[in-house]
């Protein structure tokens, strides 16, 4: 078997950049990027939270985005309320054994989402059934869906209030821009609520 040489990674890199391209040169998806976060600061300014699923590698993208809004971003502030609904293992196991893997982040939805609270949830083909299952449950309260997804879309196009999907078919291609996306968001939200101490003057 050949090694990949310097070519394969300068590919790599290139495939990751042309995506991001496709997205800014997109003005209806950096719009929709803009509304979004202009729809979580007034979410939070109302004092509602942020709460984020995914599976797999859009598990740890959920877990990276809500570390970012609790602890810190690009300064020092006050913690954001968000909750991953990826990590308590007992709560997963005993959903996922009592009602089954579908109602995994439904289940938490509905016991931790309130009106007002945005559910983002994040899958690469648009199809994963809990998030499905979670974005029908946040309708139903009164909680306002955001969907990080591929070029498709898949079937949460129709169930997500926003769903942004990443032009790409690509999933490391999705997740790549996944980040960037939930990065720029939590900056919005940051620079909104916060005086930013490296804008003071000397």
């Amino acid at each position: 078997m050949e090694r990949p040489d310097l070519d394969y990674v300068t590919r790599e890199f290139r495939a990751s950049l042309a995506v991001k391209e496709r997205i800014l040169g997109d003005a209806a998806l950096m719009q929709q990027v803009t509304d979004m976060g202009h729809l979580l600061i007034d979410r939070y300014e109302a004092g509602n939270k942020l709460l984020v699923a995914g599976n797999g590698g859009s598990a740890a993208d959920a877990q990276h985005i809500v570390a970012e809004f609790v602890s810190r971003f690009n300064f020092d502030r006050p913690g954001l309320p968000a909750l991953a609904l990826t990590t308590d293992t007992s709560i997963l196991t005993a959903v996922g054994n009592d009602y089954g893997y579908e109602q995994l982040f439904r289940r938490q939805l509905e016991a931790n989402g309130v009106a007002g609270d945005i559910f983002l949830g994040i899958s690469t083909s648009g199809n994963s059934p809990n998030i499905l299952a979670a974005l029908e449950a946040a309708k139903a309260k009164g909680i306002t869906s955001f969907g990080l997804t591929g070029e498709s879309g898949g079937k949460m196009r129709s169930l997500c209030d926003h769903c942004l999907c990443v032009p790409s078919g690509d999933t490391p291609r999705i997740q790549e821009a996944h980040i960037l996306i939930g990065h720029t968001l939590c900056a919005m939200v940051e620079l909104a609520l916060f005086e930013d101490p490296r804008q003071r003057g000397g």
